[in-house]
């Protein structure tokens, strides 16, 4: 499909001032670094995670001074979750309108030694965590009665695309992000809110410490990557810059899994 010859092309504003970011997992790795890239591009941002003080140490980081907050969240706990989106619109005066799911945990085991505690808080904090959030994200700024227009990335991962061994909780609970993204994107565009997801690969955080060193050998870079690579991708999906994207997986790899 080809556009008119009187289509105008105007060029969206690349900051993200005036609007109000919600990251879950914001007390470390990658959703750290989306706080430290969102509060560049000028949004406030409301920095979540189940370590209040981990938060609160990410605050200390970001440009901005006592525009930010920081409030505890788990979001594998309906209650919390809906607690936490209340005190952000109480704080902020209004109610987020940009949303980065990034809380999640990792726990490594080959599947028949994968027991049931191990399985459930994978999908618990990784895929029903995205779920909440974005349901009561949603709902918070649906009955805001303020302009509707909102954007969601859940960070998945490549190995919900491509599989891993000694992972299956894992790539399960980001495979279940993935579709939970479409899902979401095809149910809310008519809503004025876009849903996309990242997909990492192999990211320097706290969560990838332990990782083999055959694994570099996979990636096409020679490298892990770096969280504020993903958080530049994540700014991007945000910002009215991608407008025509909406459930969209992108992958930050390095060239892994292709």
């Amino acid at each position: 499909m080809t556009a008119s010859a009187d289509t105008t092309i105007t060029t969206p504003s690349c900051t993200l001032a005036g609007r109000i970011a919600l990251v879950t997992g914001g007390g470390s790795g990658i959703g750290r670094a989306c706080c430290q890239v969102l509060a560049r591009e000028g949004a406030q941002v409301v920095v979540t995670d189940i370590n209040l003080q981990a938060a609160k140490d990410t605050l200390t980081l970001l440009p901005g001074g006592r525009q930010h907050v920081a409030v505890a969240m788990d979001v594998r706990d309906r209650s919390s979750v809906e607690d936490a989106m209340k005190s952000a619109q109480d704080q902020c005066g209004a109610s987020p309108s940009l949303l980065v799911n990034c809380a999640g945990v990792a726990i490594i085991a080959p599947i028949l030694e994968t027991d049931d505690d191990s399985w459930k808080k994978n999908i618990d904090v990784n895929l029903t965590g995205s779920f909440l959030v974005t349901q009561a994200f949603a709902t918070s700024l649906l009955e805001s009665g303020n302009d509707p227009r909102g954007a969601v990335v859940n960070i998945a991962s490549i190995v919900g695309k491509t599989g891993c061994t000694n992972r299956g909780g894992y790539t399960a609970s980001k495979g279940g992000v993935i579709s939970l993204t479409k899902t979401c994107a095809a149910e809310l565009a008519s809503k004025a809110i876009r849903v996309n997801c990242v997909l990492p690969g192999l990211i320097d955080t706290p969560m990838t410490a332990r990782r083999s060193k055959d694994l570099m050998r996979l990636i096409p870079l020679g490298r892990a990557g770096r969280p504020e690579e993903v958080a530049e991708v994540v700014a991007f999906l945000l910002n009215e810059r991608s407008s025509y994207m909406v459930g969209a997986c992108v992958e930050v790899t390095g060239g892994y899994g292709m």
